[in-house]
């Protein structure tokens, strides 16, 4: 796990609340919450429970993105983004990051990840690697529609939202491979 603090180089905002019944900030994914499809056993790719309160009474919108800037890419991995969530939504249900965006509100919809398909994918930190840090972050946007669509990158998404952004709210799940190392 690196000292780099992915949130330095963003806008300074207000923060709001987060709390998930699958993970508590700070802790370790569960197995539902690592990639089976990237082989890590009991891995069940499920994106986590997620709440949310106190967004600013002027929020039109929210996006939720979980990234790994400690993912050895030099530019971390965006595990699932999700975009033009109304704001009225205050929640996701664990799995609500299944393809087709069937389990989302009306309106809102998935970019692509990292390893390119419309979902959440789990965490797989590459073995011996060490600690990888995955920051889950609501963002309260200024309007309804952020304006990119869904086959954009979640680094394009995450670039236009900081100009549209009101107040953000961000839990950090960890996950490990244990192994030789580097």
């Amino acid at each position: 796990m690196s000292d780099f603090d992915p949130l330095a180089p963003l806008p300074t905002v207000p923060g709001f609340e987060i709390r998930s019944d699958t993970v508590e900030d700070g802790a370790a994914w569960p197995e539902g919450q690592l990639s089976g499809l990237f082989g890590v056993p009991g891995g069940q790719d499920r994106s986590p429970h997620l709440s949310w309160s106190g967004a600013p009474a002027e929020t039109k919108s929210f996006t939720v993105t979980i990234h790994d800037p400690d993912a050895p890419t030099g530019s971390g991995f965006w595990h699932w983004a999700v975009a033009d969530l109304p704001a009225s939504t205050t929640e996701l249900a664990e799995g609500a990051g299944e393809p087709g965006d069937a389990e989302l509100p009306q309106g809102a919809y998935q970019l692509r990840n990292d390893a390119g398909a419309a979902r959440y994918i789990g965490a797989a930190p590459p073995a011996g690697h060490g600690p990888h840090r995955y920051y889950i972050i609501v963002s309260a946007l200024d309007t309804e529609h952020i304006g990119v669509g869904p086959d954009a990158s979640p680094a394009l998404l995450a670039f236009t939202l900081n100009s549209h952004v009101l107040a953000r709210a961000v839990l950090v799940a960890t996950a490990e491979t244990p192994g030789t190392g580097d």
